[in-house]
């Protein structure tokens, strides 16, 4: 049986994402845990699940196993004898389409380094420097996605997603040298990374929540 992933392991994704990534039902991966208590996601201090990269494809795994014909008990037996999750899903967004990325950074340094990672898999970026700004820029612009640092505006980033999501944001990755993943997935964030941001775990982590292939190779890596 895989071994239980902890906290320090990065990213962190809520049960709602995981959800649109993997398009599982939330009910069916709770209804799986407590049955098969294989995928056995870490819980924060307030009973939220907090997902990992592995055990979400391992959840895309069971998917594409279920899609072959297996029942979902066959599914997880396979799993636990130790086969490998295959490649990820492929991406479904239509052809030429060009994600906007809103990144909200009090740090006009760590935002332009991370617009830079994200032009380079091909994303449109709009940046904010505070959290009026970010959510102006998110009623004008619609982003498919916002990064926001959780200092923000004097450490406001935790309300600042919990506003977007309420104005209809999509997806909300929260980051932060801080060790808030507890406090930015009850506020709605549906993903969390520490920083500083490793660029292939970051644009990873964008891709998995606008549903996206999981695993990119760096632009400079592509013929």
């Amino acid at each position: 049986m895989p071994a239980r992933l902890t906290l320090d392991e990065q990213p962190v994704y809520s049960i709602g994402a995981v959800e649109r990534m993997v398009g599982i039902p939330a009910a069916t991966i709770r209804n799986w845990e407590d049955r098969y208590g294989l995928i056995a996601p870490e819980r924060s201090a307030g009973g939220h699940r907090l997902y990992s990269r592995a055990q979400v494809e391992q959840l895309r795994f069971l998917k594409r196993e279920l899609a072959r014909g297996l029942q979902p008990a066959d599914a997880h037996r396979v799993l636990a004898e130790g086969m490998e999750p295959g490649e990820p899903m492929p991406d479904e967004r239509p052809a030429g389409s060009r994600p906007l990325i809103l990144v909200a950074d009090r740090n006009s340094f760590a935002a332009e380094l991370a617009e830079l990672y994200l032009r380079k898999q091909g994303f449109e970026v709009v940046r904010a420097h505070d959290a009026l700004e970010a959510e102006r820029a998110s009623a004008e612009h619609r982003p498919d996605l916002a990064v926001v640092e959780i200092m923000i505006s004097g450490g406001t980033g935790v309300e600042l997603c919990r506003r977007l999501k309420e104005q209809g944001l999509p997806s909300c990755l929260a980051i932060s040298a801080l060790r808030v993943q507890e406090d930015a997935i009850a506020a709605g964030a549906d993903a969390f990374l520490e920083k500083p941001l490793e660029p292939l775990r970051f644009t990873s982590t964008v891709n998995d929540l606008l549903g996206r292939s999981a695993l990119l190779q760096d632009a400079a890596d592509r013929p």
